[in-house]
Parts: C-alpha cells; structure tokens; sequence
C-alpha cells in the first residue's frame, strides 16, 4: 500500500512537537527547584532523551511493539524481532497501512522519553547522577516498555479492550506512581518541611507549560495516525480540556489564597493529561469536563500529598499519576460510538468502563510496585541518594560541576 504523503508529514510534525514536551518537562520542573539545583533538573530531562532514544533504538521499541514470545504470559511483552530496528524500515509498518514503519517507532520514541522525564520528579534535587543512569535504563525497559506493550503493542489490555489514545495510562500513570515510589524510598530532602524551598523561577515553569500545551496538539492530535478528521476532533478536545482543567484550578485554588500563576498551569497540565486517554474517543463538551474535573481532582491530591508530609514536591503523583487514572476511567465513561467507533458507559456499554478500569489500575500497580523494588536495589547497590553535603552544596555544583 501507498504511503499517505499527507498523513506521514503529519506525523513527522507530530514527532517533532512531542519531541519538544521532553525539554519542555525540564523547564517547568527547573523552574520549580531551588537555584542550586536548576540545570541539574534541566539535564536530567535532556538526558532522558538522549538515553531513552537508544534504548528504544535497540530493544525498546521491540519489547513494546514486537509480537509475543513463544511459550510467554501472554500479552506482557513483545519479543525481540525489531531488535537494532530490524524489519523496521520506510514501508508501511504493521501499526499503520499510511505512514512509514520507521516513522511510527520514532513517533512512540518520543513518547518514551517524555516519561522518563515526567519520572524525575520523585527525586528532585537529591538524585545521584550515575544512580539516574541505570535507573533510567532498567525503568524504561521492564517499566515502560511491557505497559507500551500492555496497550498499544497487542497484549493483554490491549485484547481485553482497554482505551488509550495517546497515553493516560502508558505515560501519565506510570510516570505518575513511579515518582510516588521513587519520593517513598528515597526519602525527604533534607530540611523539608523545616524551611522554605520556594521555586526560583516561576516564569520559566510557565514557559516549560506552554511549551507542554503547545507538544501536546502532537502527543494527541498525532495519536490518529493521519491528518483526518479524527486528528482535528482529539486536537479540540485537548485544547478544550486544557483550559477547562487551569480555569478549574485556578478558580478553586482562589477560594484558598491568590490566583496564582503556577497553580493556572498546573491546571492546564491536569487537563492535558486526563484527556489523552479519551482524545480520539469524547466529544469536547465530555472534554470540558474531563479536563474541568481533572483540575479539581488533581489539586485536591496535590493538597492531601502536603497535608501527609510527602516529598513528592513537582507533582508527577498528583497530576500525572492521578490525573492518568482519572482520564482512563473518565474515558471508559464518556466515550461515544459517534466519535471514534468506542462506546463508554454512558452509552451502556459496561465492559468498556471495566476494561479501562482494569488496563489502569493493573498499570497503577505494575508501575508502582516495580519502580519501589527497582529503586530499593539501586539504593542497596550504588546508592540512589547524594550525601548530604552534596545535597546542600546543590547537585548543579556536586553533579554538574557547574553554577547558574
């Protein structure tokens, strides 16, 4: 079949926005630490790109999309047979009869990095730099990859009808309860809670968040795989979602202090991330509810996560995580037969509503469980954490070698 010249320069232009959303991640979390640790945050997403991208190159796109091995738990992971992107080349590719195969794994590609960066949050500002190396490495490949794999690769979620069109469950809630155990075992920052760790650059973050709105139109509007009506339908909903999801932030965080120009974009990134299960699925009047109630949701967890003490302080738990689990469910909901061939449960269709649920929670666990484990061997080997000295000197200096 014919390559979609339309659909592949789309895609390419897709790529290359999602691809922007990983150093957009290192802004707006760089913005959120203390000066000391400010490039330390930015370099730990870049790297995250770089690293990632190998790894995807020479087994990880195979682990997600390869079929299952002979003899496997069925459905978990994908076998080796697109190891060193072999059998991937500029034809169509399986997962899609109008763009080259070799544009489909660069496309998922960037979605793999951005995870990875979203995760840096459970060890803000006391991370060991080689500790993020390895970690990085393994999490991608038995995190990252069977989940992909799980969703999008034909496993099991996948075959028990599990919806996600871009990534709430793949990308938002692993990342999301891979920092939530990343912060449990790696412990508090030193003085947290005793003194102000107040962000230094606030409109740095506000750049990094417009920066993710504007990748995101290719995190979701790319997800239909064409330049089609089911592109321009998931690019509105995002958008709709977005503002819904700040202005939901912003108006309730008021009734608490000042409308701040920090909790506005935490809001939009809430509404970011619950629509992008649901995308390619819900109309943008159920998105304006999705991303509204997203906002609400994801800040009264950011409130719970304060009140019990957690250094979980950039938030991937709360709005990633959360908020993934909250668009995957809102999607096995608000899902229409009209948009997408997908009916949800307000349509009736009950099994979609419990194989979301299924796909989403299995997710939760797999993510949170695997990450503490890998993280409490990482710590026991070569240690996770710097020490204190380098912790308060700041991992600009101690890691980096360098000052802003």
């Amino acid at each position: 079949m014919a390559i979609d010249t339309g659909a592949t320069a789309w895609i390419l232009a897709s790529t290359a926005l999602v691809m922007l959303m990983t150093p957009a991640v290192g802004f707006f979390y760089g913005g959120l630490v203390r000066r000391k640790n400010f490039i330390s945050m930015i370099t730990l997403s870049f790297v995250a790109f770089a690293l990632v991208s190998i790894q995807w190159v020479l087994i990880g796109y195979s682990l997600a999309f390869g079929n299952d091995p002979a003899n496997s738990f069925n459905g978990f992971i994908g076998n080796l047979q697109y190891m060193g992107l072999n059998n991937v080349g500029m034809d169509p590719g399986p997962y899609s009869t109008a763009i080259p195969g070799m544009l489909f794994m660069v496309f998922q590609l960037v979605f793999a990095t951005v995870t990875m960066a979203i995760v840096t949050s459970g060890f803000a500002e006391r991370i060991k730099f080689s500790a993020y190396l390895v970690f990085a490495l393994l999490w991608t490949t038995i995190v990252y990859d069977p989940l992909a794999h799980w969703v999008w690769g034909g496993g099991w979620a996948a075959q028990f009808g599990a919806l996600d069109f871009a990534g709430g469950t793949v990308v938002h809630i692993s990342s999301g309860f891979a920092a939530l155990a990343l912060a449990l075992v790696i412990g508090k920052r030193v003085g947290f809670g005793k003194y102000s760790m107040e962000p230094n650059n606030i409109p740095l973050t506000i750049l990094g968040a417009a920066l993710l709105w504007f990748g995101w139109f290719g995190f979701n509007a790319g997800s239909a795989l064409g330049a089609n009506g089911l592109a321009a339908q998931a690019f509105v909903t995002t958008n709709t979602a977005a503002a819904a999801g700040a202005m939901a932030w912003l108006l309730i965080s008021w009734i608490h202090g000042k409308p701040s120009s920090l909790g506005f974009v935490s809001g939009a990134v809430a509404g970011l991330v619950a629509i992008t299960p649901g995308a390619g699925y819900v109309t943008p009047m159920a998105a304006l509810l999705i991303g509204a109630i997203g906002g609400a949701v994801c800040y009264g967890i950011l409130l719970f996560r304060m009140k019990k003490g957690l250094d979980e302080s950039l938030d991937a738990w709360a709005i990633h995580g959360m908020g993934g689990l909250w668009g995957a469910l809102a999607t096995g909901i608000f899902a229409v037969a009209a948009v997408n061939g997908a009916s949800g449960l307000i349509e009736g269709n009950v099994h979609q509503f419990v194989a979301n649920a299924a796909g989403a929670f299995a997710a939760v666990i797999y993510a949170f469980v695997v990450t503490y484990v890998l993280a409490v061997i990482i710590d026991k080997t070569i240690g996770l954490r710097v020490s204190e000295e380098e912790e308060y000197v700041g991992l600009d200096i101690s890691q980096h070698g360098e000052r802003c």
